[in-house]
């Protein structure tokens, strides 16, 4: 169809496949010199984005300089020494392992390999939002099943919405925005429903900052399965490339892989991404730092915002086993959100239906976080407007 041949007055969107302008957009929030210049502050706090309250390994930099004199070659389209690097890491064959621009790379990878328009996805609400953009894109039908009141998942609910046939179940745990974690347990529970042709997707993004090794259990969970499943991991977070953007994923057999290899684009994993993260995963002594860093940091906040709600008992805050905390504001959230702006704090209001009060506050450093908490228990001890 050319524009000659439809009302121009509906623009080219009448181009699009209709699945393509049905799309939520994904919020990923305004870029800093933005709001330092809307509201004429001179610094702010970013605690939207989930960023490491560190940053990367000093062995990233070094890393990074080595390579300058290469930056005009193409990357290893099939990033072998990461792979490699990874495989030893996870005990897996390299070719179990893939790679992507961001773990949210993969997902995308997931959903044009094996989602059509007559498929499902059961996910959580509320959901990173590409667990539902991804699979909306391809045209299949996302049902999301909500955490709890106590703000954990809904194993039963769960189950009971893969009663009808799912080709995808896709859960992040530590949830994102959450939180919350899945159990060994819960991970068998879940195999138990899944149909056959089931495919088990758990994005791990924030695994490291759990502090333990549940991770561990469900990797042997999902071996015993017969289905094929994935784990998804990014070195954005506790590593602290989230510049640099990779991420990997550990799937069931090499066949998966191969399938995802079909729909990736061939250099999709640039060259100082690849050997950042080389660095990075070898700099285990930085990450632990990190870890430990942010568990205090995440204790603080919880104990002060515990304070607070004894004076705003509306306030309600989920535990978390990530680098970041899920508040129900008791008001709406984006207007939250606009005045801690005004105050130099960034937060990332959430948009999903029945959320709308609440927010999602990355655990920074200290005087970041003192900031968040000083001008939020201003904001929450006024009455809401």
């Amino acid at each position: 169809m050319a524009l000659s041949t439809v009302d121009r007055s509906a623009g080219i969107a009448v181009l699009a496949r209709h699945e393509v302008r049905d799309l939520p957009r994904y919020q990923s929030g305004a870029p800093s010199p933005d709001i330092l210049a809307r509201w004429k502050i001179a610094e702010l706090a970013r605690l939207a984005s989930n960023e490491n309250l560190i940053g990367p390994s000093p062995r990233v930099r070094e890393a990074l300089l080595a390579i300058l004199d290469d930056v005009h070659r193409y990357p290893d389209p099939n990033c072998t020494d990461l792979r490699i690097e990874l495989a030893a890491r996870h005990r897996v064959p390299p070719e179990r392992i893939v790679v992507g621009n961001g773990s949210e790379d993969i997902i995308e990878m997931l959903c044009k390999a094996f989602l059509s328009a007559t498929d499902r996805v059961v996910t959580l609400a509320p959901a990173f939002g590409l667990h539902e953009i991804f699979p909306r894109m391809m045209g299949a039908e996302v049902h999301k099943v909500p955490v709890t009141s106590a703000w954990q998942f809904d194993v039963p609910a769960i189950s009971a919405a893969l009663e009808r046939p799912a080709k995808m179940l896709l859960l992040s745990t530590p949830s994102n925005p959450v939180g919350c974690e899945l159990s060994d347990a819960d991970v068998q529970r879940l195999d138990a429903a899944c149909r056959a042709e089931t495919i088990f997707v758990l994005d791990e993004a924030y695994h490291e900052y759990s502090g333990d090794d549940r991770g561990a259990d469900r990797r042997a969970t999902l071996e015993s399965m017969d289905r094929p499943w994935i784990v998804l991991r990014t070195l954005s977070k506790a590593y602290g490339l989230a510049g640099l953007r990779v991420g990997y994923g550990i799937a069931s057999d090499a066949e998966v892989v191969a399938l995802l290899d079909r729909v990736r684009t061939p250099f999709n994993v640039n060259l100082a991404a690849q050997v950042a993260a080389i660095a990075a995963l070898r700099d285990e002594s930085h990450l632990r730092a990190v870890v430990a860093a942010t568990g205090s940091e995440r204790t603080w906040m919880m104990a002060s915002l515990g304070r607070l709600q004894r004076e705003v008992p509306a306030l309600q805050v989920a535990a978390s086993a990530a680098n970041f905390l899920f508040i129900d504001t008791g008001r709406n959230g984006k207007a939250v959100a606009r005045q801690l702006a005004t105050d130099g704090v960034v937060v990332k209001p959430w948009m999903d239906t029945g959320f709308a009060n609440c927010i999602r506050v990355t655990v920074g450093p200290r005087s970041a976080n003192e900031r968040f908490v000083r001008h939020f228990g201003d904001i929450v001890r006024r009455p809401a407007s």
